[in-house]
């Protein structure tokens, strides 16, 4: 009898399991298919994607996509940190530049009045930049993530000086 009721015990355990795996399984689809439809609204104007965006409420990392719907903002400098050579090669259209080096020397020449996005190569030297700035008080300085090699990626306009 205690064999019986082991194995019935057994059964149920086991087919609790698998509805409990299906669940979870079919659950995680729907969400990510519902969150794909509410994430995929039509793709604004420029000019509303512009307003829709308040530089004052960026968090200090932001991505290449946020930094292209800002970039032609008068209360946005882009500030490119990288070396002459690297800035030459392709920039970011109208980016002031300043490589990380020269930063202490110069940080008279980063405007306080507007929102500053600093960008590198890949987001290493531009963290720098940012935690350095911030750290100098200014606190409407932020980073862009993935920098060039994520501007590239995402196919934006490049300037080059070469």
């Amino acid at each position: 009898m205690n064999f019986e009721l082991s194995q019935s015990t057994h059964r149920i355990r086991t087919f609790v399991l698998v509805l409990f795996v299906a669940a979870t399984i079919l659950s995680g689809c729907g969400n990510r298919d519902a969150g794909s439809v509410a994430q995929a609204p039509a793709a604004p104007a420029a000019a509303e994607s512009q307003e829709q965006i308040a530089p004052l409420d960026l968090p200090v990392n932001v991505d290449a996509e946020t930094v292209n719907r800002l970039r032609d903002r008068k209360d946005v400098v882009i500030l490119d940190v990288r070396e002459d050579w690297e800035f030459a090669e392709g920039h970011i259209p109208n980016a002031q530049w300043i490589p990380l080096g020269q930063l202490p020397d110069r940080i008279n020449e980063v405007p306080t009045d507007k929102t500053v996005i600093a960008v590198c190569r890949s987001g290493n030297r531009s963290t720098q930049a940012t935690n350095f700035l911030r750290q100098q008080g200014l606190d409407n300085v932020h980073n862009m993530n993935g920098g060039m090699i994520a501007w590239e990626k995402a196919g934006f306009t490049i300037e080059a000086t070469k």
